[in-house]
């Protein structure tokens, strides 16, 4: 669990940004995609499969720490990645004494 440092969540949330922004830029200008449906299709169903699988991780860290995971769900459905990073940030942090 301590193998994430703030330097590398903000290196990652930045590429992310940065990706998702010359992706959405690519996406406005391209044509239709080559990719078959049933291709498109078993990616989609292996995203899901993760996302799930992740936030079911999230809520096994939450319960061990006592903290609420369900305030982080809509934020999740939404950006399940800079939301796991933020999470994870979320339970390292130091608790006052």
């Amino acid at each position: 669990m301590y193998v994430w440092s703030k330097q590398i969540v903000i290196g990652l949330l930045a590429v992310f940004a940065i990706l998702l922004t010359l992706f959405l830029a690519h996406g406005l200008t391209a044509a239709s995609s080559n990719l078959k449906v049933h291709t498109t299709r078993w990616i989609t169903l292996n995203y899901f499969g993760l996302v799930i699988w992740i936030f079911v991780w999230m809520i096994d860290q939450a319960r061990v720490r006592g903290k609420n995971v369900w305030l982080w769900l809509v934020p999740y459905l939404f950006a399940p990645l800079p939301v796991l990073m933020l999470f994870i940030l979320f339970l390292q942090r130091k608790l006052k004494t």
